[in-house]
C-alpha cells in the first residue's frame, strides 16, 4: 500500500481531480490560483544507524541533537498541505534541502509566486526579496528601544502569517509513525509521503 499512497500526490481544495506531485506543480498551482505559499522544515526522530556505517553522522540534527530525518512542508494560507518532500538526513540545513529540489529555479520561472518562510530560509529571502518574506534580522544588543520595538512588532506579524504551516506540520505528527519512526529506514520516505498525502485529502475538504 505504501508505494500506491505515495504515488497519489497531494490534494488541493475544491478540485478533487487535481493532484500535486512535484514542487513545480505547487508553483504552477500557486500562480494559477493566486496562493501565497508557506514553507517550513519538520524533523522526525529515527533510529541511529549502525556503528561504523558511512554517513552515520549525517542524521544527527544540529537542532535536536538526535538522529532525525527532515522534510519540507508547503501549505497555503489556511494551513492545508500542498506538498511534502525534499526528505534529507537531519544534519542538512532546511534551505539546502529545498535548493536541491530546484526551488531557486522555480522562483525565477514563476516571478509572481510569493512565499513566507522562517529564518532558516533567509538566504532565499535575500536572493528573492520581492517573492520570499522571512523574519527581520535581530537588532544588536545595544540598539535603541524603538528599534527593538519595531523588530518585535514585525517579527510577531510575520509569525502570525506563517503559523499556518506549523499547524500543517502538527497534522502530520498526529500519526504515530511521524512522532518517532521505528520502522526500517529504507521505507521512511514512502511512509512520510503516504501520510502527508492522506493529510492533504482531509485538509483539502476544509
Amino acid at each position: 500500500m505504501r508505494p500506491l499512497l505515495t504515488a497519489r500526490g497531494f490534494a488541493v481544495p475544491g478540485e478533487p481531480h487535481v493532484r500535486l506531485h512535484t514542487l513545480a506543480d505547487v508553483f504552477a498551482y500557486a500562480r494559477a490560483k493566486g496562493v501565497e505559499l508557506r514553507l517550513d522544515g519538520t524533523e522526525v526522530k529515527v533510529r541511529r544507524p549502525k556503528a561504523n556505517k558511512p554517513g552515520r553522522r549525517a542524521f544527527v540534527s544540529g537542532k535536536l541533537r538526535q538522529n532525525t530525518n527532515k522534510a519540507t512542508v508547503i501549505s497555503d494560507e489556511a494551513g492545508r498541505t500542498l506538498w511534502t518532500g525534499a526528505i534529507r538526513p537531519g544534519r542538512m540545513h532546511d534551505q539546502s534541502a529545498v535548493r536541491t529540489e530546484g526551488i531557486a529555479d522555480l522562483f525565477e520561472q514563476f516571478p509572481d509566486v510569493k512565499a513566507k518562510v522562517d529564518s532558516g530560509y533567509r538566504g532565499l529571502a535575500k536572493q528573492f526579496p520581492d517573492q520570499v518574506s522571512a523574519p527581520p534580522l535581530k537588532p544588536k544588543k545595544n540598539a535603541p528601544a524603538q528599534e527593538w520595538a519595531a523588530y518585535e512588532k514585525e517579527r510577531h506579524r510575520q509569525s502570525c502569517e506563517r503559523i499556518c504551516v506549523e499547524h500543517a506540520n502538527a497534522e502530520h505528527k498526529q500519526w504515530r509513525p511521524l512522532q518517532r519512526y521505528l520502522d526500517r529506514r529504507e521505507y521512511y520516505d514512502q511512509t512520510h509521503l503516504a501520510i502527508a498525502g492522506l493529510v492533504s485529502d482531509r485538509s483539502a475538504e476544509r
